[in-house]
């Protein structure tokens, strides 16, 4: 009888030791996780990298320290340095929100950063691989719309993505065929030119346009949106049938920058809204 007791009484001890030492990790994780926050909030990041890799390691189930971990390494990288630090960093938060997404597939902040460091990665990237950067950037922010509908800024920037998508060529032409004065809005001389470019690249206009107009209706006072819509009309005019049509994508997208230039203006005019600690 007394062997069948510490037999049964033996895993209730473990039990009780393996939850203590479960609760001390917690609580050492949580420690590391505030010395983490404070080193981040005085921009000190190596340190703040170091802290929230020991609050992860303590608890592994420690989200908030695996997100700020990320972020870390995030905040360190700079778009198109060429050197081991600053690739390490980039490949570190990637890594890190990678591993946010396999625990949390809707993790807004992680598809968030996945998607601004594809962004930023595009634009800073040489020409031969720019355009697989920005469609990296847009599948990322087309899982944001897929998580959360409303996220205008993910609107926004798959609208941004189309407009850069079409520039290269058509500024290109632009220049070849001399449109390239403030009053002269099109189209392109050249039919053929005109004609292969608008079979590129006009429905890829027609979609920027649209996802930056759901940006508006989500932020009506977001003036970058106003901006690239007038830049995408200005695209669209160089591919016109007509002078008549180009004139009057031009008038739209002159009134589109005046709003964007107004709503600058609004912005500037606000009193400054008070920081709380």
């Amino acid at each position: 009888m007394s062997i069948m007791r510490k037999s049964n009484v033996l895993p209730v001890v473990l039990g009780s030791g393996l939850l203590f030492l479960s609760g001390c990790a917690h609580l050492e994780s949580n420690d590391q996780m505030n010395q983490g926050v404070i080193a981040f909030k005085n921009n000190k990041y190596p340190d703040a990298v170091r802290h929230f890799q020991e609050a992860v390691r303590l608890d592994p189930n420690n989200t908030n320290a695996q997100a700020y971990l990320a972020t870390s390494y995030f905040i360190q990288w700079v778009p198109g340095a060429d050197s081991p630090d600053n690739k390490k960093n980039y490949d570190m938060a990637q890594a890190e929100f990678k591993k946010i997404l396999q625990k949390d597939p809707s993790n807004e902040q992680a598809l968030a950063s996945m998607a601004s460091m594809a962004y930023n990665s595009a634009t800073s990237a040489p020409p031969d691989k720019r355009k697989a950067a920005f469609e990296e950037a847009r599948k990322w922010n087309e899982r944001r719309i897929e998580v959360n509908p409303k996220d205008g800024e993910a609107y926004y920037y798959l609208g941004v993505i189309d407009y850069y998508d079409a520039l290269g060529d058509i500024q290109t032409a632009r220049v070849t065929e001399k449109l390239t004065g403030p009053n002269d809005p099109g189209p392109l001389p050249d039919k053929k030119v005109r004609a292969d470019l608008k079979d590129k690249y006009g429905k890829t206009i027609d979609s920027g346009l649209d996802q930056l107009k759901k940006a508006l209706a989500i932020d009506k006072e977001n003036e970058d949106a106003m901006s690239y819509v007038n830049l995408l009309l200005r695209e669209k005019a160089a591919l016109a049938d007509s002078p008549e049509e180009a004139k009057a994508l031009w008038k739209e997208a002159d009134d589109w920058l005046e709003k964007s230039l107004n709503m600058k203006r609004i912005k500037a005019a606000r009193p400054a809204k008070q920081q709380t600690s």
